[in-house]
């Protein structure tokens, strides 16, 4: 009986190992709050809010969690990782990033997409949609634009995966802002549909 007792205890670690494994998922509730804060703000022009203290006091010291316990945390670290899941947004890159952008639509980018000219994709990027809506001496700075915007985006994206440690989220991350840059475009902008058509907000 003493020889099962090891290998049922390698079972059972191999075990958890592996459910905490499949329970690291994608957040998607967190990566849409994200979203929304981010685009708000970059439209909005508000400042982001500093995030707030934790409320939970510190364990006391004198309390010992249970030998399951122990083991549980010895063996599997991130074993409430998956209960409350988080979406890290603010890093110093992506700070920068929001301010570029917000001067951005604030300035060319914004009155691009007033004109028509430019306009969202479906895949969380900017288009040059009718160039012929620019005058052909500012057609080089509108399209410069552009680039710097879809440069940012993309460094957004990949920065926001890996502050969260989870590069492989990055294309994620970046349908989930697709869908929120459209949803929060101002009337009379265009965008992409699903099936890449080009519609008025």
């Amino acid at each position: 009986m003493r020889k099962l007792v090891p290998a049922i205890l390698t079972i059972l670690a191999v075990t958890l190992v592996g459910c905490v494994t499949i329970n690291v998922y994608f957040p998607e509730a967190a990566a849409q709050k994200a979203a929304d804060q981010f685009i708000g703000n970059v439209l909005g022009g508000s400042v982001p809010a500093a995030p707030p203290a934790s409320k939970n006091p510190p364990p006391a010291q004198d309390q010992q969690p249970p030998p399951s316990a122990m083991l549980l945390d010895l063996l599997v670290p991130a074993a409430y990782a998956a209960d409350t899941p988080n979406l890290r947004i603010q890093t110093a890159a992506s700070e920068a990033i929001r301010g570029r952008m917000h001067a951005r639509f604030q300035g060319t980018l914004g009155a691009l997409l007033d004109s028509g000219a430019v306009g969202f994709t479906r895949d969380g990027m900017v288009v040059m949609r009718d160039a012929a809506k620019v005058p052909l001496s500012q057609r080089a700075q509108a399209n410069a634009t552009v680039a710097e915007e879809n440069r940012d985006r993309i460094a957004l994206y990949r920065e926001i995966a890996n502050a969260n440690n989870h590069p492989e989220w990055e294309s994620q991350i970046r349908a989930t802002f697709a869908k929120t840059w459209i949803e929060k475009a101002h009337a009379g902008w265009y965008y992409q549909n699903a099936a890449g058509a080009w519609q008025k907000k």
